[in-house]
């Protein structure tokens, strides 16, 4: 019988986790911190000597798309965890969107689905809109989108109305002149008796000379 072999020599472990004899064994690596798998390697091991660290000579079965693989918490077996890395979540009390950076399942004070509006709020199961407030929110951005239009307009009022009324008081202002401050202080009257807090949809009184929306007419 030949005493040469082309075999290479296998490590075999005891129940101690050490060889009982010298050779090769493919082991299986994970993250020191998360545990999961990092991969895999041949390690030549001498009698009575274990594995690397954070190594595990049983195979592991890859997982589907979507989840991750680990080793369980105990050490003894692999696992397959849910996988949302690098998703967008939403916290379910606050809306306040965030990325998850950990395998596993999701916290339960977060979801995958994104609100639609910033009046959503969560029953549950998925955002429902709470249409009362976001109707209170919308008229009153109206009201104050109204305000500011009605202050541009008598900043542009006055700014004519001045003027032509030192022309007046002065006793130098033409026939047009007079015309036109007249238009100007009945416009600014008209301004100033608009009801912006109860009117939906407000006319607007119009300009004298054109003009539009708090704007200043191009001189001629």
């Amino acid at each position: 019988m030949s005493h040469y072999s082309t075999d290479i020599e296998t490590a075999e472990l005891g129940e101690n986790g050490l060889s009982k004899k010298a050779g090769w064994i493919t082991v299986y690596h994970v993250h020191p911190d998360t545990r999961e798998y990092l991969s895999a390697s041949d390690e030549y091991l001498m009698a009575d000597v274990g594995l690397p660290a954070h190594s595990y000579p049983d195979k592991p079965v890859l997982p589907p798309a979507g989840q991750a693989l680990r080793r369980s918490l105990d050490g003894l077996s692999w696992e397959h965890v849910p996988d949302y890395r690098g998703k967008t979540v939403y916290n379910t009390g606050t809306r306040e969107a965030s990325t998850v950076s950990e395998m596993g399942e999701l916290p339960e004070a977060v979801t995958l689905l994104s609100p639609a509006t910033e009046f959503d709020t969560w029953n549950d199961k998925k955002w429902v809109t709470d249409k009362a407030a976001q109707h209170t929110a919308e008229v009153q951005a109206a009201q104050q989108a109204a305000k500011q239009e009605l202050a541009s307009r008598l900043t542009v009022a006055s700014a004519r109305i001045q003027p032509l009324q030192d022309a007046t008081d002065l006793d130098m202002a033409t026939e047009a002149e007079r015309a036109q401050l007249v238009a100007w202080k009945t416009y600014r009257v008209l301004l100033n008796r608009l009801e912006l807090d109860t009117a939906s949809d407000i006319e607007w009184p119009e300009a004298p000379e054109g003009e539009k929306n708090g704007e200043l007419a191009s001189a001629p």
